[in-house]
């Protein structure tokens, strides 16, 4: 590894360090993982997410039960994605 890695691989750690606090070193991979399945979520969604947020505003005047909601705003999630090679 060459010397930039090693610092930033340091400089994470140290971050890492900071933000477990008062965490046990056994308890911070509860901690990391539901964070790292979250972030992962947020990268996924990004995509849709203008569409999504446009036609919630339009939805969310609509006088529709909670699932009716969800059944009107589920096409806004589909977005064209390109393949990854």
């Amino acid at each position: 590894m060459s010397q930039s890695h090693n610092n930033l691989a340091a400089f994470i750690w140290s971050v890492a360090d900071l933000l477990r606090g008062d965490f046990k070193q056994s308890q911070y991979g509860r901690i990391i993982l539901p964070f790292t399945l979250l972030r992962r979520l947020e990268c996924v969604l990004a995509p849709s997410k203008e569409a999504v947020l446009a036609k919630y505003e339009q939805v969310k005047t609509m006088n529709l039960p909670a699932d009716g909601k969800e059944k009107v705003l589920l096409p806004a999630t589909r977005t064209r994605r390109t393949r990854r090679a």
